[in-house]
């Protein structure tokens, strides 16, 4: 991966008061800037995703698809907070001289939202064409519709809300629960907790996946099985490709930023802070998500000011936000160009065939 990285020496105060030093913030772009700085893409990630958005959204960015660096100036920043390069749980606390683990302050997404617009600021763009994001990109691009309305043009939430709902804070809480149980997360060593990251994880992807997905996808071919069941092995395999890539302590305080996502939080004696928003706006649901049901979109898409809803159906849940890219290309493609995304998507197809 080709990570940039940019130093902030400022202190960055966070909104529940405390301070963190400095911020080193990791990102990556694609593609070129034009003269008018008017071609920005801008993607927020999900909760374990990283810069790389050519990596972990294939199919809709890319050489060859519908964001590609032929016409859009791409920024991806990895989140506050997450293991991927920008100052997190591990990062060296400079009074210590050591890192931060659970020291680290505890921080939300309106937090995460700050940091991106420093690399903006930082990177001279002052409008962003699109920002986009889902899941807990969803929610850092939506603050950030609300936090500067005149800099977003266009939005993209999917599978995301304005409240993280109380079943999706009870799911990150088993999560944490199950690393809690894992005594080695106290430890305070860069392996700490990796266990119960395992486990947090299996509760996790069922939340993501939905029972249709799995009652094909993990079938049985024989009838006369006890054990080792194939959802078993499917369940720990995931556990194990987490572990091998991401940090408890990340994964701990990333869960807690996304329980605290609330739109209304200090802002009681405001008008809806959705109908702030000034970004022409697609809305986009799926219909097997169990974490964030099309409901929550739709409520989205009722008070954001002619903001456009739409509702696919996937096999995967949660996650189709991620893998349904041809249905993708074809909607957003109409959202974006309705004039020439006919040529684009039959071209997308072509490819991809």
């Amino acid at each position: 991966m080709n990570i940039k990285k940019y130093i902030c020496k400022d202190a960055y105060k966070l909104e529940e008061g405390s301070v963190l030093p400095e911020l080193e913030i990791a990102y990556q772009t694609f593609g070129t800037l034009n003269e008018k700085k008017d071609n920005v893409i801008w993607v927020c990630h999900a909760l374990t995703a990283n810069a790389d958005v050519f990596d972990w959204w294939k199919g809709l960015f890319g050489e060859n698809d519908l964001f590609n660096p032929e016409e859009y100036f791409i920024v991806c920043a990895n989140i506050l907070g997450s293991h991927y390069g920008t100052t997190h749980p591990l990062s060296i606390n400079p009074a210590t001289n050591e890192p931060w683990y659970l020291t680290f302050p505890h921080f939300n997404i309106r937090d995460m939202v700050g940091v991106q617009q420093i690399l903006a600021d930082h990177l001279e763009i002052s409008e962003i064409s699109i920002l986009i994001g889902g899941s807990l990109g969803g929610q850092q691009s939506m603050e950030w519709a609300i936090m500067e309305p005149e800099r977003i043009k266009r939005l993209i939430l999917l599978a995301t809300n304005a409240v993280h709902s109380p079943w999706g804070i009870a799911f990150n809480e088993s999560q944490r629960m199950a690393i809690r149980a894992d005594q080695t997360f106290y430890s305070n060593t860069p392996e700490g907790g990796k266990n119960g990251l395992k486990a947090a994880r299996s509760i996790a992807l069922l939340s993501y996946r939905h029972y249709e997905t799995y009652a094909i996808s993990q079938q049985e071919v024989t009838q006369n099985k006890t054990d080792d069941f194939k959802a078993s092995s499917y369940q720990n395999y995931q556990g194990d490709k987490l572990i091998n890539r991401f940090d408890a302590y990340s994964y701990w305080y990333l869960t807690k930023a996304m329980d605290s996502h609330n739109i209304f939080r200090n802002r009681e004696h405001q008008e809806n802070p959705l109908t702030t928003i000034k970004a022409q706006t697609l809305v986009v649901g799926i219909t097997t998500d169990l974490l964030f049901p099309p409901s929550e979109q739709r409520f989205l898409a009722d008070h954001i000011p002619g903001a456009q809803f739409l509702e696919i159906k996937s096999f995967y849940g949660h996650d189709g936000f991620l893998v349904e890219t041809e249905m993708l290309t074809k909607e957003i493609g109409a959202f974006i160009n309705p004039q020439t995304n006919d040529a684009k998507v039959n071209q997308y197809i072509k490819l991809h065939d």
